[in-house]
């Protein structure tokens, strides 16, 4: 099988694509490099530049290399940016999804994965299900709820077969590819970058929420780990026509506990300074990944440390993040 990974020189989308790769599928990125890099899309793989709104180049990409099912990480994800900027995430997250869902089914693909996000939940203190009432918080959950309900609606009336994973906290690296946002908003890059040196210290937003230590909750899953739930989504659409699964560990770490554990790793003190809440901020995300495990047969294989080990050795490894990594010989398939 060929994959169409959009948004596959992302720090996600481009380490499932070398996972692709590696379990024997043929692999087109498409991507518009506005968040991604050209340097993370594996050898092997071919690469397109474009936007996903950009129907007919979709199209045109399908044409030329035909491929039997799609993978969606071209999205924002910033959940405080999107309360500052909605239009943006509505307009990337929603409607130019809807011309690729459009230009896909066009084209004759009707297999997705699709990377949602556990912000699609409304917050509380138990573990989610995937049963639990949806409830955004932030403009971003808003996007992948109202991304899932489209799914939905086009396997009913056009024929999509589709897996939407809620994604929990992810975190970690492999050897060659890990996270390089711009600006990093996410808390253990951040964290880790002072003790690189790069950072003064690492903001706290909210030290008042109802939790143990007064911190918010989130459940970190391993990089490596999400990809192997995308592999195990991509071959059961085969027997199961609409999936939808919860990817996390099932254990939630509060802030301090994050920075006590990258403290540990690193043997850096890393200073921490307590900041406001940020709009949009759940208290609490936590999954029950029992279905995913039943269903699939995933299970998570890496620990909080383990992520905060590999991410902190790829960091060390990659100090500039891809800026002076060599370009890996992908080739070109279609000119920008």
């Amino acid at each position: 099988m060929r994959i169409l990974v959009a948004g596959g020189a992302g720090y996600i989308g481009s380490i499932v694509a070398e996972f692709l790769l590696n379990a024997g599928y043929e692999v087109v990125v498409y991507d518009n490099l506005s968040h991604g890099f050209r340097a993370a899309v594996p050898e092997g793989a071919l690469f397109v530049q474009g936007d996903i709104g950009d129907g007919e180049r979709v199209v045109e990409t399908l044409r030329r290399w035909p491929c039997q099912a799609a993978m969606h990480f071209a999205a924002f994800i910033e959940a405080g940016e999107s309360m500052q900027d909605p239009f943006k995430y509505l307009r990337n997250n929603i409607a130019q999804t809807i011309a690729f869902l459009e230009a896909l089914l066009a084209a004759g693909v009707d297999r997705m994965v699709f990377s949602s996000t556990a912000a699609v939940y409304a917050p509380t203190p138990e573990p989610l299900t995937e049963s639990s009432p949806i409830g955004p918080t932030n403009v971003y959950g808003e996007t992948k709820a109202t991304v899932e309900r489209i799914l939905m609606w086009l396997h009913r009336t056009r024929g999509l077969r589709y897996a939407a994973l809620r994604y929990f906290n992810a975190g970690g690296a492999t050897a060659t590819r890990g996270e390089d946002h711009r600006p990093e908003s996410h808390l253990i890059p951040n964290i880790l970058a002072v003790a690189l040196g790069r950072r003064p210290y690492v903001e706290i937003y909210g030290t008042d929420y109802p939790t143990r230590d007064g911190t918010c909750v989130r459940d970190y899953v391993h990089v490596v780990d999400l990809a192997r739930a995308h592999l195990l989504a991509l071959e059961a659409l085969s027997d199961r026509p609409v999936m939808v699964y919860n990817v996390g560990t099932g254990v939630g770490y509060t802030v301090r506990e994050v920075l006590k554990v990258c403290r540990e790793v690193t043997g850096h003190p890393i200073p921490a300074v307590e900041a406001p809440r940020r709009p949009g901020d759940p208290v609490m995300l936590v999954a029950s990944p029992e279905a995913i495990r039943r269903d699939l047969g995933w299970t998570p294989q890496y620990t909080l440390r383990d992520i905060v080990l590999s991410a902190w050795r790829w960091m060390q490894d990659h100090p500039e993040g891809y800026s002076a990594q060599a370009i890996s010989p992908a080739p070109q398939a279609l000119s920008s």
